[in-house]
């Protein structure tokens, strides 16, 4: 017998997928903290507002912002993905081992990334489906796959850096259009059509219905399992889109340390922007700024000599306290 359907908490699912306007308290408090962050910056350093040193911090922000957008539609579904550092490292050495397969720079190249960013949507689906097919936590299979991603990449080099010659690749990452540097571009234009997605598509709708309550998501006619596989692919798509961009700028890879600790700033930048951890509520542009406030820090921490022993304490505290004015705020 088909079970029936509560109407109230069905409206207020819906009511919770169209929270989406861009400048309510999720979005303003870490607007505010950026803009208070930038002044105190350009005070305490003169370096800062040096036009080198601000395309640098695009560009590293960048790396980590791209996975951290994917990582935002994961997490609002209710789920979490440990494994997208040591997937940069994997889909790295894939990029890199077909480009130098290649003989015809232009055909590598092309192929290379198109590679990536099916191997990253592949890596997303096989996640994907151990959550909703396995019936295993996120957390759980993330913890996983973070460890067999890793280990794939370090067996594949027998733990080598693996470079290419190819003349073309190293423009991709390392170039610039009208003066930005390309990787920069990237990002905010997959914000862009992020936010779209979440708050302009029924799907994205679903992704927040799913995220504030499944069983009430289910009943009302979504399909949750679905959705909840289709956020890990589309985490997975733009850690192939983010490994293109950071193995095309050093023109190599180190399975070792490349993507090391990404996931920490990825997860980092969706929280600090605003987004529940419980799932359900937040904003692709609040991951944006999240990820311009981690950069701005490492930054600074950098520029006025802070031991780069104690840097992890201070991105560990601004985690800390986001979280806690998000639990202050609910």
């Amino acid at each position: 017998m088909a079970q029936p359907l509560n109407t109230k908490s069905m409206g207020g699912v819906a009511r919770q997928g169209l929270r989406r306007l861009p400048l309510n308290a999720t979005i303003l408090a870490p607007l505010v903290a950026l803009i208070l962050l930038f002044v105190v910056s350009s005070i305490a350093s003169e370096y800062f507002l040096n036009t080198r040193n601000i395309s640098n911090v695009m560009r590293q922000v960048s790396y980590t912002g791209i996975i951290a957008i994917g990582m935002t539609f994961v997490i609002i579904a209710g789920g979490i993905d440990l494994s997208v550092g040591s997937m940069v490292a994997l889909v790295g050495v894939i990029i890199l081992y077909i480009i130098n397969t290649i003989s015809d720079p232009i055909q590598a190249v092309l192929l290379g990334m198109l590679a990536a960013i099916a191997a990253g949507g592949l890596l997303g689906l096989f996640n994907g489906l151990l959550v909703t097919r396995g019936r295993i936590a996120a957390f759980v299979v993330t913890l996983a796959s973070m460890s067999i991603f890793r280990s794939l990449a370090l067996y594949f080099t027998d733990a080598a850096e693996v470079s290419t010659r190819n003349p073309l690749f190293s423009n991709v990452g390392g170039g610039f259009f009208l003066g930005i540097p390309i990787p920069v571009l990237v990002f905010f234009g997959l914000a862009i059509l992020a936010h779209l997605l979440l708050f302009y598509t029924p799907y994205g709708r679903h992704v927040c219905a799913v995220g504030a309550n499944a069983q009430v998501a289910r009943y009302s006619g979504i399909r949750v399992e679905r959705i909840v596989l289709s956020t890990f692919v589309i985490a997975g798509i733009c850690v192939g889109l983010s490994a293109i961009m950071l193995t095309s700028r050093l023109n190599s890879v180190s399975p070792s340390d490349a993507g090391y600790f990404y996931e920490l700033d990825a997860i980092a930048a969706v929280v600090i922007g605003g987004t529940a951890l419980s799932g359900g509520r937040g904003t692709v542009w609040g991951t944006v700024i999240g990820a311009l406030i981690l950069g701005i820090i490492n930054n600074m921490l950098n520029l006025t000599g802070v031991s780069p022993y104690l840097q992890g304490l201070v991105k560990g505290g601004v985690i800390l306290l986001a979280v806690l004015l998000q639990y202050k705020r609910a």
